[in-house]
């Protein structure tokens, strides 16, 4: 589990990467979030060498790392995929698999655009309550119970309001994540657009020094535009 897509490529394709060490009948779980059109190359790469490839990110973050329980999202073979049930299931509560070679990039894509749009959409909502002079907290105590609900409001919405940007999955790699999006949409001949303008928003907290901050920093984009503070700095 790497960062990048070149990482994995050096990783299973390198002159001393898995290829040139493994043997036939081996499975690799690449668990890296990366272009999915790249793992279903590696996956034609290692399979004529006889060995097994599954495109398999995680999802839950740090803190479900650290706890085993994270979702492992598997492409790829379903014979292979039953081979490593075991392993996934040492770091994970769910272990799903979705499809072919590609398809488990494809799912983990598709949720953290869902998590990275969502993000910025309560930044962008609660800053413009507290410029209204509404109470964030009082905020949080109505939406979380009414229909603005959501996984990312629980998630991310107390760090905002903590102002703790620790990092439980990064700026910056929320924005390599938003790149890949929106690069895979393309090759399917496919626009997005609250991707593309949620990026941007990383972008300026990128801009900002942020890049290593948590995904939720990027609520101090808003704050600085609109003057108003949700938490504490």
């Amino acid at each position: 589990m790497v960062e990048t897509t070149a990482q994995t490529e050096e990783v299973l394709l390198g002159r001393d990467g898995i290829l040139a060490g493994a043997s036939p009948g081996h499975v690799v779980a690449m668990m890296s979030t990366i272009d999915p059109n790249a793992a279903t190359r590696c996956h034609q790469r290692l399979a004529a060498a006889g060995i097994a490839m599954l495109d398999a990110p995680v999802s839950g973050g740090s803190a479900r790392a650290q706890s085993g329980e994270l979702a492992v999202i598997a492409g790829g073979d379903a014979a292979a995929f039953a081979r490593c049930r075991a392993v996934f299931a040492a770091m994970s509560t769910n272990q799903f698999h979705v499809g072919g070679s590609g398809q488990g990039l494809a799912l983990k894509l598709v949720n953290n655009m869902l998590i990275q749009v969502n993000t910025v959409a309560i930044a962008e909502a609660f800053v413009m309550g507290a410029k209204a002079g509404l109470k964030p907290e009082t905020m949080y105590e109505v939406i979380r119970v009414s229909t603005g609900a959501s996984f990312a409001l629980d998630y991310r919405l107390p760090r905002m309001l903590a102002g703790d940007f620790k990092p439980g999955g990064t700026v910056d790699i929320s924005y390599k994540d938003q790149e890949l999006e929106t690069a895979f949409a393309k090759s399917l001949g496919m626009p997005l657009f609250l991707a593309n303008v949620s990026q941007q928003v990383y972008q300026m907290a990128r801009a900002a020094a942020l890049a290593k901050e948590d995904g939720a920093a990027v609520v101090k984009v808003y704050e600085a535009m609109a003057g108003v503070r949700l938490g504490p700095r």
